[in-house]
């Protein structure tokens, strides 16, 4: 029986409030409007800004909502005036819209688009849809939607621009990843630090968007890469898919800026911070080289101050920059990246140590918090 045009009910994890375990109820989505896409999700992975939205330090949260943004699924039904995928389509929602017409997306310097100009934070924006309502209801209330995609719902919906069609064979519980942790971590490295061959590199944080990003420096050519994380049992993993040495902050009484720099004679030429912590973004800036050194930030922040910078690190040569969804044009460049993997340019089934039935969600966040997984993809 056709779904088009009707409400679908299906299963979703709603946050209710700011600080709880997420419910897992049956919510209603009603059908896309103009200019939108309504997605059967099949796998979702689960990702720290996920649990960033839900913190009780996170002040730009709207509750009930449907948080995820690393998704992937099958077209199910559009809305007037969508051309550019159809029913049966597989897709990537995009949590960074593309609508090519802007004079971001016109601009090859940023994948910046104006669809998300009202954006405060990187996990804020896209509350509600363009018309200012929701497609999410339960239990008689609206539900607001999470950056534009809402993946933690069996079905969603999503604006045209924040949809990518990919190649009908690649495995959805693999790609989803490319959603946001594996464009995120592999494109700082390409795009925004723009690692050269033979240079050196320092990566901070070895989960998915760390490894992914060890892999970027890896695919650019640099010829040592070294992995901090102060969590050892990373670091089989991080040497498996190119860091050729990673060490323990907790292992040495110094600053970690300082213990680089001694082992790279005065600094490496690329650092990236894939964490969000204040301090550690300090030290991968400090620990690149004077002259030259780069370091790109990838990992929120919540913290209320700013990032403590010298004036005279910079004048010294130093370059800081950041990076949002790794610098990729989204509906471009969504569709290469998947055709890479499945042409073995890289590897995803690493990055993924539990699938779980999607139920257990909260259990899947507990894994990432106890830092026993590098992703956990969901599936329904």
């Amino acid at each position: 029986m056709s779904t088009t045009g009707k409400v679908i009910k299906c299963k979703a994890a709603i946050a209710w409030e700011a600080g709880k375990p997420f419910s897992v109820e049956e919510v209603e989505v009603a059908p896309p409007k103009d200019h939108e896409v309504r997605i059967h999700i099949i796998a979702t992975g689960v990702c720290r800004t996920d649990a960033h939205a839900v913190s009780t330090h996170f002040k730009e949260g709207l509750f009930p909502v449907i948080l995820g943004h690393e998704g992937a699924g099958i077209v199910e039904s559009v809305g007037p005036g969508v051309t550019k995928v159809k029913p049966g389509d597989r897709v990537i929602p995009l949590y960074i819209p593309q609508c090519g017409k802007c004079k971001f997306c016109l601009n090859p310097k940023t994948n910046l688009c104006q669809k998300i100009s009202k954006i405060k934070t990187a996990i804020s924006d896209q509350d509600l849809m363009a018309d200012n309502t929701s497609r999410f209801t339960c239990k008689g209330k609206q539900i607001y939607h999470f950056m534009g995609t809402s993946t933690f719902s069996e079905y969603t919906v999503v604006a045209e621009t924040s949809v990518a069609k990919i190649d009908d064979a690649a495995p959805l519980d693999k790609v989803c990843l490319i959603g946001c942790g594996f464009s995120t971590g592999y494109g700082a490295a390409i795009n925004t630090a723009k690692v050269e061959p033979g240079s050196t590199c320092a990566v901070f944080g070895l989960g998915g968007v760390g490894l992914s990003a060890v892999m970027g420096c890896k695919a650019a050519g640099a010829t040592r890469i070294i992995g901090i994380d102060i969590n050892k049992d990373k670091f089989p993993k991080a040497k498996e898919l190119g860091a050729t040495e990673c060490i323990n902050p907790k292992d040495y009484n110094k600053p970690i800026q300082q213990v680089i720099a001694e082992l790279t004679n005065g600094g490496v030429d690329f650092s990236i911070e894939c964490i969000g912590n204040i301090d550690v973004m300090k030290a991968a800036l400090e620990c690149t080289t004077v002259g030259w050194g780069t370091c790109a930030i990838v990992g929120v922040a919540l913290e209320d101050r700013g990032v403590p910078v010298d004036p005279f690190q910079l004048i010294m040569g130093r370059t800081l920059k950041a990076t949002f969804f790794g610098g990729w044009k989204s509906v471009d460049s969504v569709p290469k990246l998947v055709s890479d993997y499945m042409a073995k340019k890289f590897k995803l089934d690493e990055l993924v140590t539990y699938t779980l039935p999607f139920e257990k969600i909260n259990e899947a966040f507990d894994l990432m918090k106890e830092g026993k997984s590098i992703r956990t993809v969901l599936v329904f």
